[in-house]
């Protein structure tokens, strides 16, 4: 279970955004889309259920919790502090999944840096930890953990604040799907994804989650967004993962689900702090 982020922040680099085929939706503003998106620092706490809805396989009850806290700027750059802790009860019996992820990228998107730790059912934390930056068209990656090495990639990809200000100018425009190839040091720290957003109108009324029924969100756009992660290079037509969310043109989400294929789970914001937020000229 990744520690990835959905808005888990963001995740415009022209030559990654395959934009072709993407329909234009009812009520697009194109010249919003050209504005800078500014993503706000906050902390929110998400608590995580079980989706009864969909198939479990062995998943017989699970509930957790994601905690998250962002900030920075688009002079400075962002940092990201995620935590994700899930209870599953499964036929085996129960199992804890944790996954702790700190990151700092770049107000350009030019230059990531990540740690990852997570551990399953008490066995000892596996830990990702590493750099990436552009370079010569693709990036290079420095890994320190699991062990030192370096590997580069010709083919250019977005970090996760980059692609999430891409779905945001994208929403803007009223385009319906997005395309871009994510970089954001999961699992071993060498796998890149495609991924595919899809777009849903602009959402009226009111929010469904309490933290988001504050005026400082009545007159703030959001849309309803799923993006699915597909592995480069896996010739496969199902995706990793899917996670879908309301999207606020700010980067703050809500209403979420994540779907991990095997199961599912439905997460409601329970808190949302918004945090003092620097004048930036970007």
């Amino acid at each position: 279970m990744s520690g990835r982020r959905f808005g888990l922040a963001g995740r415009v680099c022209v030559a990654a955004l395959l934009l072709a085929g993407g329909a234009r939706a009812q009520g697009a503003a194109p010249d919003k889309a050209n504005e800078a998106v500014v993503l706000a620092p906050h902390r929110a706490v998400y608590d995580l259920v079980l989706d009864n809805t969909k198939p479990s396989g062995n998943i017989e009850t699970a509930k957790g919790r994601i905690a998250f806290e962002f900030t920075g700027d688009a002079c400075e750059g962002y940092a990201l502090s995620f935590r994700q802790v899930t209870q599953l009860g499964t036929e085996a019996g129960p199992r804890v999944v944790d996954a702790r992820t700190t990151s700092f990228e770049a107000g350009d998107g030019a230059s990531y840096r990540f740690k990852t730790e997570s551990s399953s059912g008490g066995a000892k934390p596996e830990t990702v930890d590493g750099t990436a930056e552009k370079a010569g068209g693709g990036y290079e990656v420095k890994l320190r953990q699991p062990k030192a090495e370096t590997h580069r990639e010709a083919t250019d990809a977005l970090f996760p604040n980059a692609q999430m200000k891409a779905v945001i100018q994208a929403a803007r425009a009223g385009r319906n799907t997005l395309n871009v190839r994510l970089y954001d040091g999961a699992n071993n720290g060498k796998e890149v994804y495609d991924t595919l957003s899809i777009i849903g109108k602009r959402i009226e009324g009111e929010p469904s989650e309490k933290p988001l029924q504050r005026p400082e969100f009545e007159k703030i756009a959001r849309w309803p967004v799923s993006i699915s992660y597909y592995k480069t290079g896996s010739g496969e037509s199902t995706p990793s993962y899917t996670i879908s969310f309301e999207l606020y043109e700010n980067g703050v989400t809500g209403a979420i689900h994540l779907d991990y294929g095997s199961f599912s789970l439905r997460g409601t914001l329970t808190r949302l702090d918004l945090l003092p937020q620097q004048r930036c000229a970007k």
